[in-house]
């Protein structure tokens, strides 16, 4: 009986109708290192590249489903075909930049989220004429009911995890420090059009105890990051260089304490070489 007095309650406005549950959604980043279909000795990879068998794809396609994330980051992944080995179309759609590298970022999104490809941001690679290209941005728009994402997947130039960015000498950092220009421009187009926002991906640097790259990054209004004063405990332990970072509305949007890393149950440095020397690493976006 007291059910039926809630129901014609509430049916006749008197009570307030509950909010619907906020939508949890798990974002997660994986360097796959080197994932391609290409055989070993073929001329566009390094010669110390060993190609995943398929016994390693088998593996990482069992963690993928063990992490079983809304969204993925994925770099170092030589195209749509062999990413879909690892996150099957099933489940998942792959977005991949349109670079002619072989370490290509994406994005594999869950078909329950709509979304928009936008244009690649290109001007990550910041290379002159002549050299080897880097890696362009992969940039989508998460269309969920109710919110919409902007989300940017990267995987900026290695070489500057902890050197002083301002007065380091190295051609590395020199590099790092125009991704991050490249990086503080994208921000800035999303605050103008209120936009929530995500950076996930790659970073290759250290961002804690008053980083100056990290310092720029949040030039203009506050970030949140999910890493902030965590250390990984992917093959043996360290600083973080994956990141997930939370911008806009977005900010209050990232779960606390919902960072995760999915460590491999190998140990043995051979299956560090088969499977990635990164980790998967998530957090948890709570939509209102």
């Amino acid at each position: 009986m007291r059910w039926i007095v809630l129901l014609l309650a509430l049916a006749a406005g008197l009570l307030p109708i509950p909010p619907v549950a906020a939508a949890d959604i798990k974002m997660a980043t994986w360097n796959l290192e080197w994932l391609t279909a290409r055989h070993a000795g073929d001329r566009a990879l390094p010669r110390d590249v060993v190609p995943k068998s398929d016994a390693d794809i088998a593996a990482l396609r069992r963690y993928a489903a063990q992490l079983a994330a809304d969204v993925v980051a994925i770099q170092e992944v030589d195209g749509t075909e062999i990413a879909a080995r690892i996150f099957p179309p099933d489940r998942y759609v792959i977005h991949m930049t349109h670079d002619s590298v072989i370490q290509r970022v994406g994005i594999a999104i869950s078909r329950d989220i709509r979304f928009t490809a936008n244009p690649d941001l290109a001007s990550l690679d910041t290379a002159p004429e002549g050299h080897r290209h880097l890696r362009s941005g992969a940039d989508v728009t998460l269309d969920f009911q109710g919110a919409r994402v902007r989300l940017l997947a990267v995987h900026l130039k290695t070489g500057c995890r902890q050197d002083p960015l301002a007065s380091s000498s190295r051609g590395e950092c020199a590099t790092l420090r125009q991704q991050l220009a490249a990086l503080q421009g994208w921000i800035a187009e999303r605050r103008r059009e209120g936009m929530p926002f995500v950076l996930l991906g790659d970073f290759n640097r250290w961002m804690d105890n008053g980083d100056a790259f990290w310092a720029g990054l949040q030039r203009g209004g506050g970030l949140a990051r999910a890493t902030t004063g965590a250390y990984s405990p992917c093959w043996g332990g360290g600083g973080f260089i994956d990141h997930i970072v939370a911008g806009g509305a977005a900010r209050e949007w990232l779960a606390p304490h919902s960072l995760k890393v999915l460590v491999y149950r190998e140990t043995d440095a051979a299956a560090k070489a088969h499977l990635s020397d990164h980790c998967p690493v998530s957090a948890v976006l709570r939509l209102p």
